[in-house]
């Protein structure tokens, strides 16, 4: 095994800072700074992406942008700025008072900005797949050191939350996202459940889905496996049921695409068609059974979010139509007074900004799913983005991703990233034409 992978360092302070971020998350997490450290990295890069783009050459050459802003990067910045303009409209419609539109706009830009900003610091920074993978992989190696004492915490007398840190001054979406846990309880059976570095068990879920990704692309065979080791054991020990279904989703579907191009997978198609006339009917009772037990899992859980996307989806349309009501607000004893709005990123878009803040996020987020889903299916480079985008998809039905964004960032950051290795390659493609056409 050659000893190159092992030996691989940030090659600018753009990438040390985004390794030395990743492999402190732990420790960042110990002292309740994570909220804190991810709208700081995305504030602090994206400036610096922007001062990359406007010194251009005079700026030192390994800081230098290595490009354009890409289309769909733009389309995220677009989107965002439209979102925080929705939300100044919904202020004012509902008549929330000047000190709320204030704190509710420093939210955005410690939450929506970052869908925008991660993705443009991939685009123009020089940072590579590489130190992500590694980050993440070196998160993974805290995680597999740290879990034998996470594992036995609730069998020896330890807490649960062992402290919430003064950094919940600073303000956020609650004091979950400043606490320290060794493990909490699930209130619908009383078992424990783990959360790792996250607020919650099932967002940890999907980080452990995206550490497994990132693990995937990890060159070095020892720290490969202690990413994807860290990675399920996150999504075991959560019990979330979405983390299940995104470990499996998304780690092989982009892997199957490729299949798409291939004669011989449409033939085998062809046959499965032909075949479901036969057998279609007992496996679409198996799959609706299927969703029953998935959904009885944790019947009560289900319930709740069903009922507040009703909520949310009734009152959007008679109330709040295009701009939507600016914030969530408290909801009834019937939803255990979770707030309308949250638990469910559409939904909770349609209720806070309307039908604007929805279009604001579907358009960039349809529109980076094409493009990995095109170079999944012809280059194994499109996996990792492809994969990124699904477990977004996945999380945007359960969570709400503003709020989750700071710790999504590495897989946000390979969205510009990919954005920008497309470009380059359709740059290469014209100047490849252009010269052909002269030669003729």
């Amino acid at each position: 095994m050659s000893d190159a992978p092992a030996k691989l360092r940030p090659a600018n302070p753009a990438e040390a800072m985004v390794l030395k971020t990743l492999a402190w998350t732990w420790p960042f997490y110990f002292i309740g700074a994570l909220y804190v450290v991810g709208p700081v990295l995305a504030w602090t890069l994206g400036g610096l992406a922007l001062l990359s783009l406007y010194l251009g050459p005079a700026i030192r050459p390994d800081l230098r942008a290595t490009g354009t802003i890409p289309p769909v990067v733009w389309a995220w910045i677009l989107g965002m700025l439209v979102m925080l303009v929705a939300l100044w409209v919904g202020h004012v419609d509902w008549g929330l008072g000047l000190k709320k539109t204030i704190k509710s706009s420093i939210g955005w830009a410690k939450g929506w900005a970052l869908l925008a900003l991660f993705p443009l610091i991939g685009a123009v920074l020089p940072i590579r797949r590489e130190i992500l993978a590694r980050g993440q992989c070196i998160v993974g190696l805290w995680t597999l050191a740290l879990l034998p004492i996470l594992a036995v915490a609730p069998y020896i007398g330890l807490p649960e939350k062992i402290f919430t840190s003064p950094f919940k001054a600073v303000g956020g979406p609650g004091p979950e996202y400043f606490s320290v846990y060794f493990f909490t309880y699930d209130p619908s059976s009383w078992t424990p459940r783990w959360q790792f570095f996250a607020p919650w068990s099932p967002f940890a879920a999907l980080l452990g889905v995206v550490m497994v990704l990132f693990a995937l692309e990890e060159k070095d065979r020892r720290w490969r496996a202690a990413g994807i080791a860290a990675g399920i054991a996150m999504i075991l020990m959560s019990k979330s049921r979405m983390g299940l279904v995104g470990l499996v989703a998304c780690t092989i579907g982009p892997r199957m695409l490729p299949l798409i191009l291939r004669g011989w997978a449409w033939q085998i198609v062809a046959l499965i068609t032909a075949s479901l006339a036969v057998i279609g009917p007992a496996l679409l009772q198996g799959f609706k059974d299927g969703v029953a037990a998935f959904k009885g899992a944790r019947a009560d859980s289900t319930r709740v979010r069903e009922t507040l996307q009703r909520i949310a989806g009734e009152r959007w349309q008679n109330e709040a139509f295009w701009f939507g009501h600016g914030t969530v607000q408290p909801g009834p004893h019937l939803v255990e007074y979770m707030p309308i709005g949250s638990h469910h990123t559409w939904w909770g878009l349609l209720f806070v900004k309307g039908l604007v803040g929805f279009l604001a996020m579907l358009v960039p987020l349809l529109w980076q799913t094409c493009l990995a889903l095109l170079d999944a299916a012809r280059n194994p480079r499109g996996r990792l983005p492809l994969g990124i985008v699904m477990t977004l998809v996945l999380l945007s039905m359960g969570e709400n991703i503003e709020i989750e964004a700071y710790m999504m960032w590495p897989g946000l950051m390979v969205l510009g990233l990919h954005a920008r290795e497309l470009a380059d390659e359709q740059m290469e493609r014209m100047k490849q034409r252009t010269l052909q056409a002269r030669a003729a």
